[in-house]
């Protein structure tokens, strides 16, 4: 069995489940070093799907791409249509997170049309929330917490209680941006209630994070930084930079609200470099409006416009509706001197 390649893809799906990517990434790797030595096609699929999983998980994007189009090309191949919407689905939500939410809706809405055609009702509600979350990227929140909600609902049917709960967190992310901040917190409290009964420690750092987030929004800040660093910490030990990445956003701006500005400096710039290396647009124009502001604060009125027209110029390129609002709000408070600070959802 040890030879097979079965026994390492069992080993690194534990792995994976216990939120161990690098641990789950080597043990996938050898499987599939053994499944194409020993010409067993299907162990091949399911290893090239579930280390491109992983890869997204970790935030290497691009990377993960490259796996899902290698495991869609023998879907395609073998006409293993669930492995192909599988495949599909990943790649929208890489798309999706690189700041392409055209191409992600395109690839995400192909896979829940074969999931509707193979009557899997756990695809189609998982392609659901994929669709809903790149609804939020694009800037339309109607849409996003409607589409959340008809997941909830298939969810809620399936009795998947982790389904479930990743709703409510893109449900609770998508109220703070319509700013309905005490339905937003109810919402990451029950994500983050059924993730501690779940043991899914992804799903924890997810709904701590949100938390942090709601009292932030309530301007609580000295609370909203206890539950950022319980997410961060937990981020730091799965090896996830792109959520690492928006918690450390989230704590510079805290800071920053609290009159620090050193501290939020230093969390807006380790957030810029991960959001380079993961190739996050969005984070980006988060941390420039951020880094514009605490220019600005520090007498630096140059560099601080500089910053805020860039982060609109970016945001403009990839149709970004928020981020784009919010960038020429603070453009707009930049040129009538006043409002600062911004406590931006």
């Amino acid at each position: 069995m040890g030879n097979s390649g079965d026994y390492f893809f069992k080993s690194a799906e534990k792995n994976r489940v216990s939120a161990k990517y690098d641990g789950a990434l080597g043990l996938y790797k050898k499987a599939l070093k053994l499944f194409k030595r020993n010409n067993n096609i299907t162990g091949v699929l399911n290893c090239l799907l579930s280390v491109a999983d992983t890869l997204r998980a970790k935030g290497n994007f691009t990377e993960a791409q490259t796996y899902y189009r290698e495991g869609l090309n023998l879907a395609e191949a073998l006409n293993d249509r669930a492995s192909e919407a599988d495949a599909l689905a990943g790649i929208g939500l890489c798309l999706r997170a690189l700041g392409r939410w055209k191409d992600a809706l395109l690839q995400i809405k192909k896979s829940s049309r074969i999931y509707k055609s193979l009557d899997d009702r756990e695809g189609e509600a998982f392609s659901l929330w994929a669709e809903a979350g790149t609804y939020r990227i694009k800037g339309d929140i109607g849409k996003a917490l409607q589409a959340f909600k008809s997941a909830l609902r298939k969810f809620k049917a399936l009795k998947n209680k982790a389904g479930i709960s990743y709703c409510f967190c893109g449900l609770g992310g998508c109220s703070r941006i319509a700013e309905k901040f005490k339905q937003s917190e109810k919402y990451y409290k029950a994500a983050n209630k059924n993730f501690k009964n779940l043991n899914d420690c992804f799903g924890l750092a997810y709904s701590f994070c949100g938390l942090g987030n709601a009292k932030r929004m309530f301007g609580d800040y000295k609370n909203a930084l206890l539950f950022f660093k319980v997410a961060e910490r937990l981020y730091k030990k799965i090896g996830d930079k792109v959520s690492f990445a928006y918690t450390l956003w989230s704590m510079g701006t805290a800071y920053k609200m609290l009159g620090d500005l050193r501290k939020a400096g230093e969390k807006f710039k380790e957030a810029e470099m991960l959001f380079s290396e993961t190739k996050d647009p969005r984070g980006k124009i988060y941390c420039m409006l951020g880094i514009g502001e605490l220019n600005y604060l520090n007498g630096d009125r140059k560099s601080a416009e500089k910053m805020f027209l860039k982060s609109v110029k970016l945001a403009v390129s990839y149709r970004f509706g928020i981020e784009r609002e919010y960038a020429e709000k603070l453009i707009e408070m930049f040129e009538s001197q006043k409002g600062f600070p911004v406590n931006l959802p």
